[in-house]
């Protein structure tokens, strides 16, 4: 069978391109995840892990698609050897079933990775001059008007900590970081 492994990094991004491809292609079965390549804890990857079997074959569209890492890259595919798949990239051209695929697999690879960290460092030295200008602030913190009477409550026992972060819709982080820089401005009254 050819198993097609389709991935977009957020659920906004279209599939259409990859799934085109696919189909081009002759793929009996295609797994799509639509979240972050940065490790392979991604639902449909893992799916199609588990689902592939000897004798099939496994298709994505580029290296970027399947991974972002060397290391996941060359596990992911070690582990696809060890079940007898093949796996084919269609943009770099790479058939891991032969020994020229499996180099220039680990090259790509390597490659593909040092792209993901020059994108990174772009990103934060953009921010970093954002930032000195002004015009980067960051998230706006979230903001209840409840705030200050539900802290009051949960300091004074009425309720508890999660029963005032699920009041106040905030995650546990958020709570203790505002409880933290307000405290001294609640007071139990």
């Amino acid at each position: 069978m050819k198993i097609g492994y389709i991935r977009v990094s957020t659920q906004e991004q279209n599939t259409i391109r990859q799934e085109a491809l696919m189909q081009g292609l002759g793929a009996d079965e295609v797994y799509i995840d639509h979240m972050s390549g940065k490790n392979t804890n991604r639902p449909e990857l893992q799916k199609m892990m588990e689902y592939v079997r000897r004798g099939d074959t496994v298709i994505v569209e580029s290296i970027s698609r399947f991974a972002r890492n060397t290391r996941d890259l060359l596990e992911l595919v070690e582990r696809l050897t060890t079940k007898v798949v093949e796996f084919v990239i269609k943009k770099e051209a790479i058939d891991t079933t032969t020994p020229t695929g499996k180099f220039m697999l680990t090259i790509f690879g390597a490659v593909a990775e040092l792209e993901r960290e020059y994108i990174l460092q772009r990103q934060r030295e953009g921010i970093a001059i954002a930032k000195e200008q002004g015009k980067y602030t960051g998230r706006k913190p979230k903001e209840s008007p409840d705030f200050d009477r539900v802290v009051r409550q949960w300091q004074r026992g009425e309720i508890t900590a999660v029963g005032a972060m699920r009041t106040l819709k905030m995650s546990k982080t958020t709570f203790y970081r505002r409880v933290g820089k307000d405290k001294r401005n609640i007071s139990l009254e």
